[in-house]
């Protein structure tokens, strides 16, 4: 026999709209909670290597600050939001630049400013952040942009013109010993150079240069160079004794096919791939590469500079490569040299001294393979005795900057629009049943056994577009 549901008094039927209301708004409160952060500035978010390389940590004893670190490059855009008052001097090697060093040149212009951003980057404040007349301890607001690797150092802007015919009539030959010369007289502790060729040797012309810096102290490092770019082994510079080498990662810390090279003068393997940088202008590219690897490894050397300033370059070298995590076949090998780069580990670590660099020395190879003036123009160097690949291309080249993403970004704002709009929903829902019952309190009758409000059903606002990422 079929019965009739029993009457349910007014007051129980409006506790069950209000009890709506309520988890409706719990609703909200859990959206807020587990939705990503609603941030302005996604460049930070993307900066992986910062924590995945220990330099976060890294940042509780030194953010590199008193260090001068020069950056031969295409030249650096100091005007980026992100570099204000980090570039402190400059000096245009191509002779096709400004005096400064500041004009950007070559055929990848905006080169410089991306490896400078990634190596000495101090964000920026955002726009609608105000500073508040007496602000309370920990509400300082982050700052948006690129944060680099040391934000307190100071960088050098060493314009070089590579990759195509320079307008001057200058060569590499003549612009990298001038600018490593440059760079060395005028304070530099380390010097950056995300710059390369398919050829692992190098113009007698920059012997002298190489050796006036290593006598000097100072810490080069350099570009192990790309596949993609036709770099199947290591070209110089990065092929020089006692340099730096980096070599490139992807994403999970394995040695990146396109972003790398290989070759016996490694060093150091640090991140390749998905990389952000600042471009001239003040915008931002995703890029990839080891010219954006090496910046990484040059910012450590900075903050390793910063907190010892009487270590010499030696040690600076081995507490890098010393403290590396191993990686690929055990102990150093041509693909990650000796491991992969802990920034952490190189300044907190316990290090033994060393009384060479261990990547070798400029000067003693000199006096091995210069003898006389018998030397050929161009000499084979350290690496005489590993394989090598003909060059495939004979002038330098550098990665090509990708436009940007903003897919994560929308998504993350589209999970905080859904809550909102599902919360105005199911409030405006229990507005109208609210009203009903005290209009018509038969019109809340409950289904037996399920507890189910009928009568109540959303309907959709037609104020609401569809606001998914495209």
């Amino acid at each position: 026999m079929h019965s009739t549901p029993a009457s349910t008094p007014p007051v129980s039927r409006a506790a069950a709209a209000i009890l709506a209301v309520l988890l409706a708004a719990c609703c909200l409160c859990a959206g807020l909670f587990t939705a990503p952060s609603a941030r302005a500035d996604e460049w930070r978010d993307k900066e992986y290597w910062l924590a995945d390389s220990g330099i976060t940590k890294a940042w509780e004893v030194s953010k590199g600050a008193g260090v001068k670190v020069a950056v031969i490059d295409s030249g650096i855009d100091a005007q980026h939001p992100d570099l204000k008052g980090a570039v402190v001097g400059g000096y245009d090697a191509s002779g096709s630049g400004q005096p400064d060093g500041q004009k950007s040149v070559g055929s990848k212009p905006e080169h410089g400013t991306l490896v400078a951003t990634m190596l000495a980057g101090r964000g920026h404040q955002p726009a609608s952040a105000s500073p508040s007349p007496s602000p309370s301890p920990g509400a300082a607001v982050p700052p948006d942009g690129i944060m680099g690797v040391a934000p307190e150092a100071q960088l050098l802007s060493v314009s070089t013109w590579l990759g195509s015919p320079n307008p001057s009539g200058k060569s590499d030959q003549d612009q990298i010993p001038e600018a490593v010369r440059w760079a060395v007289d005028n304070g530099a502790k380390v010097i950056n150079i995300s710059l390369g060729s398919t050829t692992p040797q190098w113009p007698q012309s920059w012997d002298a240069a190489f050796l006036y810096a290593e006598q000097k102290d100072v810490v080069i490092v350099a570009a192990a160079g790309n596949r993609v770019g036709g770099n199947t082994q290591v070209g110089a510079p990065a092929t020089i004794p006692g340099v730096l080498t980096v070599a490139g990662l992807d994403r999970k810390n394995v040695a990146s096919v396109d972003a790398s090279s290989q070759g016996i003068s490694i060093g150091v393997a640090a991140p390749a791939e998905n990389l952000l940088g600042g471009l001239p202008g003040g915008g931002y590219a995703e890029w990839a590469g080891t010219s954006g690897s090496t910046p990484i490894v040059a910012g450590v050397a900075a903050l390793i500079r910063s907190k010892w300033p009487d270590m010499s370059a030696e040690q600076v070298i081995n507490r890098i490569v010393s403290t590396a995590k191993d990686a690929g076949a055990p102990g150093k090998d041509p693909l990650y040299g000796y491991g992969i780069l802990n920034a952490e580990a190189a300044l907190k670590a316990d290090v033994p001294q060393v009384s060479v660099n261990p990547l070798g020395t400029i000067a003693e190879w000199i006096r091995v393979h210069r003898r006389g003036n018998a030397a050929p123009a161009t000499p084979v160097p350290t690496a005489t005795s590993a394989p090598s690949a003909a060059p495939t291309l004979p002038e330098a080249t550098v990665p090509a900057a990708k436009a940007p993403s903003q897919r994560d970004s929308a998504i993350g704002a589209a999970v905080v629009i859904g809550f909102a709009v599902l919360f105005v929903a199911i409030i405006a829902a229990a507005a109208i049943q609210l009203r009903r019952v005290a209009r018509n309190p038969a019109v809340a009758g409950e289904e037996p056994d399920t507890g189910v409000v009928e009568g109540v059903h959303p309907r959709p606002d037609p104020h609401v577009t569809d606001r998914r990422p495209s």
